[in-house]
């Protein structure tokens, strides 16, 4: 696939690491421009691009930044994007510890229902939940014993399934979450974030999340 990727933090860039050697073809941007990312292009043959470039042409978008970045990313930047193409939002928010507070979130709305609403632009979650190193480290082939799995939430069934293949590919058992009213499930905080569960793990663990976010994850 042609995939374009915005923002090329630990997520990001470890995502670029293994898509790449995965076969698919990599545009890879960030707020700083293409030049800041000549290292990373030159270790895993990505082509580093401004941000307008990596949604251009492209057959799935994944969106990788911080929350609090998430409304300064250029107007109009999905216009010109078909219909079909799938975009992944990766983030979490980071109250206390990046994001301050963002008050619809604070009042109970999903993390990728607001990113969502501004980017005007449905969006599938996941990968939020994973180490960075972990997903660059700790794939596994299929079947075998202890594979991590991975929630994807998302309400649009064909984008999802592209999202649940990509799992797949990355060596993740990808388990489907629901819609993305759901994705709360997912969020920091949760069972399921940051523990590498299996596939009998990962459904557990999102039946067992509560709604109200702890003062951890709570902007003060």
């Amino acid at each position: 696939m042609k995939i374009g990727i915005i923002g090329a933090g630990n997520i990001g860039g470890n995502l670029t690491r293994r898509l790449t050697t995965l076969g698919h073809e990599i545009s890879v941007a960030n707020s700083r421009g293409p030049e800041t990312l000549a290292s990373l292009a030159q270790e895993t043959g990505a082509k580093a691009v401004p941000v307008a470039e990596a949604v251009r042409d492209k057959n799935l978008i994944v969106i990788t930044i911080p929350e609090k970045n998430i409304p300064d990313l250029p107007a109009g930047l999905f216009d010109s994007v078909g219909p079909d193409v799938v975009v992944i939002d990766t983030g979490n928010y980071y109250p206390q510890q990046r994001d301050g507070r963002i008050e619809e979130i604070e009042n109970g709305m999903p993390e990728s229902r607001w990113v969502e609403r501004q980017l005007g632009r449905p969006v599938i979650k996941a990968f939020n939940n994973i180490y960075a190193r972990h997903l660059l480290e700790r794939g596994q082939p299929r079947g075998a014993p202890g594979r991590i799995a991975l929630p994807v939430a998302g309400d649009d069934p064909k984008a999802k399934a592209v999202v649940l293949q990509l799992v797949d590919e990355l060596g993740f058992d990808g388990i489907d979450a629901g819609g993305l009213d759901e994705s709360w499930r997912q969020q920091p905080g949760t069972p399921v974030y940051g523990t590498d569960h299996d596939a009998e793990g990962v459904p557990r663990a999102l039946s067992e999340a509560h709604r109200e976010r702890t003062p951890d994850w709570r902007a003060k």
